[in-house]
């Protein structure tokens, strides 16, 4: 089954809001206009319980089916990213400095694209919890939902969710079962060492020193420590020190990410961080201190749930537009933080090729819009039927 006539018949209102959420991005938690449209429409829609202010500015809403059943929850995020916008199309970002970058405002419009659906026809049992999610690029506003309770609170018994992706083809579907989305965890070393006179290096503890030795251990931790089959990525993203170019510093600063499909893997490079961090301070004699974070858990998708979610994507794209055994992405999302609360699944759906997600010249395709809101709304209908 391709995309669903009735949401097709949407395409014009949803490019519209798309691009009326893309012209008014927020941050993190601050997502207030952008709950406000989002109330606005699924009010408009005929959407009776809206639930609002979890997670600060998030919300889940609730469609009744015409027979009673369980509840299934579809998930979009909705916060922007802290970037200035390059392109200059009518609907260009207004605010300074942030820019929805990486797609949530075509998620929202996907998830209220088959609310509209859902709440005409109705033709499931049970319920659907629209799950509208603030803080999912920093600040994990999936755990903070999960925290106060949406799945307990509303009886959420399965979860799922999608996310654009600009290197695959309009409409493709790639998804797998097990870790879907790597575990991200970031680390900061301060380095405390003695500096004075580039003349006289004899007479500091030169940070520097120690903070390339540090630099270069950490590298060797996936080609000495873990198996070339065992993926991981260890990234050092910032070194600063220093003020000129005849001076050794006092002190050196490293900051760095990593992320692993797996909580034995996670582990050990932490463990090997802090022994590299441990080892270096002692032999140059200089205080190294390490602030290593756990940040967003595997995304890891149920085996069943998954292959029910393939299936769906067939029906609206067809089985040679799905991968369901497609490579796990290093990337991370809280959407995990759901999936360890409830079973359920998390897909990437192609948007075409572009400039790619994160980057100033990113914008979301409204020719997916209606595809993933087909996709959310046959999840329902597909996983809860009347008859």
């Amino acid at each position: 089954m391709p995309v669903i006539n009735r949401i097709a018949d949407f395409y014009d209102d949803m490019k519209e809001w798309r691009q009326d959420l893309h012209s008014d991005p927020e941050l993190k938690f601050e997502c207030h206009r952008t709950a406000s449209f989002i109330i606005k429409r699924l009010k408009e829609f005929g959407v009776k319980e809206i639930h609002q202010g979890i997670a600060k500015t998030g919300i889940v809403a609730i469609i009744e089916g015409k027979k009673k059943g369980k509840t299934i929850g579809l998930r979009a995020d909705m916060d922007a990213l802290p970037l200035q916008e390059i392109h200059d199309h009518p609907y260009k970002s207004r605010n300074p400095g942030i820019m929805h970058a990486c797609g949530h405002d075509g998620h929202m419009t996907m998830l209220l694209g088959a609310a509209r659906y859902l709440a005409e026809t109705r033709n499931f049992s049970g319920r659907v919890a629209l799950i509208f999610q603030p803080s999912e690029e920093d600040g994990g506003g999936g755990e903070v939902m999960c925290k106060e309770g949406i799945m307990d609170t509303f009886s959420i018994n399965q979860v799922y969710g999608i996310h654009n992706a600009s290197d695959l083809p309009l409409g493709f579907f790639k998804t797998n079962a097990g870790p879907n989305m790597a575990a991200a965890d970031d680390f900061t070393i301060l380095i405390n060492g003695q500096g004075g006179h580039g003349a006289n290096p004899e007479e500091t503890k030169d940070p520097i020193v120690v903070a390339i030795q540090i630099a270069q251990a950490i590298q060797t931790i996936s080609s000495r420590n873990l198996s070339a089959h065992d993926p991981v990525v260890i990234s050092i993203t910032q070194i600063h020190s220093g003020t000129t170019h005849n001076i050794i510093p006092d002190n050196a600063f490293i900051n760095g990410t990593v992320r692993t499909l797996s909580e034995k893997t996670k582990n050990l490079v932490k463990e090997r961080v802090l022994e590299i961090c441990d080892g270096i301070s002692k032999a140059f004699k200089c205080e190294v201190n390490l602030n290593y974070h756990d940040g967003y858990p595997v995304t890891d998708n149920h085996k069943k749930e998954t292959e029910f979610a393939v299936e769906v994507a067939s029906d609206i794209s067809g089985s040679k537009q799905v991968d369901g055994n497609g490579m796990p992405i290093m990337g991370s999302e809280d959407f995990s933080y759901m999936l360890l609360e409830k079973p359920g699944a998390y897909l990437h759906v192609g948007q075409g090729y572009g400039p790619p997600l994160h980057s100033p010249e990113y914008d979301f395709n409204d020719d997916l819009a209606p595809i993933g809101a087909s996709f959310f709304a046959k999840l329902v209908e597909k996983a809860q039927p009347l008859d």
